[in-house]
């Protein structure tokens, strides 16, 4: 069943703006740890790998995985910055480094993952 333009336009507003919540949950959340182990950076990638896939499988249809993306990649650019207080979310520590890599990276294998995997054949 094909969608229409304007349902399609509006997958990709949604997915969009739900990516960007993730990006801000992973932003803000990279920095717990647990002890030695950064708890809320895998979390994070987890969380907005988990996201990223369902959106690409759920949707059959890159473009909303792309929207979902750039969602995350906007959240996580935004926040990276000097805010006017003075105030940093994404210090440059090893994490931060490690986050700001990470979603760019999960974003570009699960938009360029084929549509479908060869068959193999049958002996």
């Amino acid at each position: 069943m094909r969608m229409s333009l304007v349902t399609r336009i509006g997958t990709w507003v949604v997915a969009f703006l739900i990516g960007g919540v993730y990006g801000v949950a992973g932003t803000i959340a990279h920095t717990f740890t647990l002890g030695w182990f950064p708890l809320g950076l895998v979390l994070g990638i987890i969380g907005c790998a988990a996201f990223l896939i369902a959106v690409r499988l759920l949707t059959l249809d890159r473009w909303a995985a792309l929207g979902t993306g750039l969602g995350m990649m906007l959240s996580t650019l935004m926040f990276s910055g000097t805010g006017p207080g003075g105030s940093v979310v994404v210090p440059q520590t090893d994490a931060g480094v490690v986050w700001t890599i990470a979603v760019p990276i999960l974003v570009a294998l699960v938009v360029a993952w084929p549509d479908r995997l060869p068959a193999r054949n049958a002996q």
